[in-house]
């Protein structure tokens, strides 16, 4: 009997402790929001990243690796306002995993939770690959992503209320330290105000918002759509007119474009990081935004 009875303890005591182990297992559609979630959560998270720096998040194949972490998620982070929309909603289908559906507590979308730019009135082929929920990339913009920051803590707490304490902890560390980085960005990145700058896609409308710099043009003649040779003369022309201090791309798109146009124009192209990973030494969400000031201070004093 009395062998039987510890036997029994020994067993809810091995159960107790897995359970007291076990990790939020998160499923990050891009790898800035792998780093705010493990900024976030520390050692009371596992985090796996649908995508790199090197890979346009518009368009990433749905394999069957990825369908298999979404089947394990306990929580999904995207950025959501349709940019993931060509390959997540099958990742989902497939994965059969109700609690990362949308409306689940297990499905967290950044933009939803700040004001998004870009909304269109209407939407329709012809303007091109047009996001009708607004401009996806809010990320680059440091008061928005502080905003994120707050829900995914509190998303974080709400999915494992044992370890809250933990999730306010590294939240309120975060956000002072982050505070403390805003105040510098701001101060150093005064010269970029009103700066001119072309840009590839739509990446940057937060980030210029914030900094207040002019978007000068932009090499795809509508969203999504390719350069041509007809477009490069038009922006030259452009500029002719009303010159620019850069022509800024991502780590992931084709430096073609922006190369071409630097040539006709004798303007500088530029390629910033966008995202965690975009650049040497850019590991974090505070590198990410010091190399790009760093970047564009270089060629618009």
């Amino acid at each position: 009997m009395n062998r039987t009875y510890y036997l029994v303890l020994f067993l809810l005591g091995m159960g107790l402790t897995q359970v007291s182990v076990a990790k939020l297992n998160i499923f990050a559609c891009e790898p800035e929001w792998a780093s705010l979630a493990k900024t976030l959560g520390g050692d009371q998270v596992t985090i796996t990243a649908a995508t790199t720096a090197h890979q346009d998040p518009h368009r990433i194949e749905p394999r069957p690796s990825l369908i298999a972490k979404v089947r394990r998620a306990d929580l999904l982070v995207c950025s959501g306002a349709e940019l993931e929309v060509g390959w997540l909603p099958m990742l989902q289908r497939q994965a059969g995993n109700r609690k990362v559906l949308p409306g689940q507590v297990g499905y967290f979308e950044a933009a939803e939770q700040v004001e998004r730019l870009g909304i269109p009135k209407q939407v329709d082929r012809s303007m091109g690959d047009i996001h009708a929920s607004g401009n996806p990339h809010v990320h680059l913009d440091p008061n928005r992503l502080l905003t994120i920051a707050s829900a995914l803590s509190e998303r974080l707490k709400t999915l494992d209320p044992s370890n809250a304490a933990h999730y306010r902890s590294r939240f309120d560390d975060f956000t002072s330290r982050w505070r403390q980085a805003l105040k510098r960005w701001q101060r150093i990145a005064k010269p970029l105000k009103g700066a001119r700058v072309v840009v590839h896609h739509q990446d940057w409308d937060y980030l210029f918002d914030w900094l207040q710099i002019v978007k000068a043009g932009s090499l795809e003649p509508k969203p999504g759509l390719p350069t041509s040779a007809g477009h490069l003369v038009k922006l030259r022309q452009a500029l002719i007119q009303e010159p620019a201090g850069a022509i800024v791309y991502t780590h992931y798109q084709s430096p073609k474009a922006a190369n071409r146009l630097s040539q006709l124009t004798g303007i500088a192209a530029l390629e910033l990081p966008y995202t965690v990973g975009g650049g040497e030494g850019v590991t974090d969400l505070f590198s990410l935004y010091d190399e790009t000031l760093k970047r564009l201070l270089k060629v618009i004093p």
